[in-house]
């Protein structure tokens, strides 16, 4: 079973993960966690401070998550075979071909059910105050883009003192991982997961909008149980047990029957 085989190994390395920074000495704040949906991909992105934000952040997936890593690191014998298996690529920034094949794969994977997690910055941030960011790579935020799943900010804090900061001492240090309300892209997407009836027998379709916002009267063309369906929303109920009140609009992470 390759989801299983990839969830024991998810978990194998989270311990592990979470064993080097106990060792370490270290104290981790994690706030905002709930913020993160437990129902679809997301691309987390996040500053980066030290080696430590992949141990700390990859600690706390809750579900199958591939990360975007710098090309170099492919040469690493056992790592890089492990880093496969967890579904994370391989960035060539010198080569704007290939790096755009990485991002395609991405795509792929968070259609496939597998979140992803990239540092925009491109490299570690050298910069004494943690509030300073580097500019982002072009292209960072695509996955999401060209998807409709949710972008989480991380605000990683404090990790290089951790090491970075007094190398090649480790020293304990507390650090604040802090993730953001979800950001939905501005375009319209959403994602149909069930068709229904209601009491009086008219089809429901059932969807999350996952970015921009649907409104009644909108057009729709989508494909759900092997069919084509292009239609216009005459009404957006939002339920609530059997109950529904009917809206205007649906913002993205609503789900509505339409």
């Amino acid at each position: 079973n390759p989801y299983a085989r990839d969830i024991s190994s998810l978990r194998i390395v989270q311990f592990m993960f979470k064993l080097i920074l106990f060792v370490a000495g270290t104290k981790v704040t994690v706030i905002g966690e709930d913020r993160i949906p437990k129902d679809t991909p997301v691309l987390y992105v996040g500053n980066h401070r030290s080696y430590f934000d992949v141990v700390l952040t990859y600690a706390r997936c809750p579900g199958l998550t591939g990360y975007v890593a710098k090309d170099s690191m492919k040469k690493i014998p056992l790592l890089s075979s492990w880093m496969k298996r967890l579904h994370c690529l391989f960035l060539n920034r010198s080569d704007i071909k290939e790096g755009l094949k990485t991002i395609l794969q991405g795509i792929d994977q968070m259609k496939n059910g597998v979140s992803m997690c990239i540092f925009p910055e491109g490299t570690r941030n050298e910069a004494s105050d943690d509030t300073l960011l580097l500019p982002f790579k072009e292209g960072s935020l695509k996955m999401a883009e060209k998807t409709g799943y949710p972008i989480i900010p991380m605000s990683i804090n404090n990790t290089r003192n951790i090491f970075e900061a007094h190398r090649p001492f480790i020293r304990s240090a507390h650090v604040v991982l802090e993730y953001g309300e979800p950001i939905y892209p501005k375009e319209f997407g959403a994602k149909v997961f069930k068709i229904s009836r209601d009491a009086q027998g008219a089809r429901l379709t059932w969807l999350k909008v996952t970015g921009g916002a649907l409104r009644v009267k909108a057009s729709l063309t989508y494909r759900a149980q092997n069919q084509d369906y292009n239609e216009k929303a005459d009404q957006l109920r939002l339920y609530s047990g059997v109950k529904f009140r009917a809206l205007e609009e649906a913002g993205a992470g609503s789900v509505v029957a339409v």
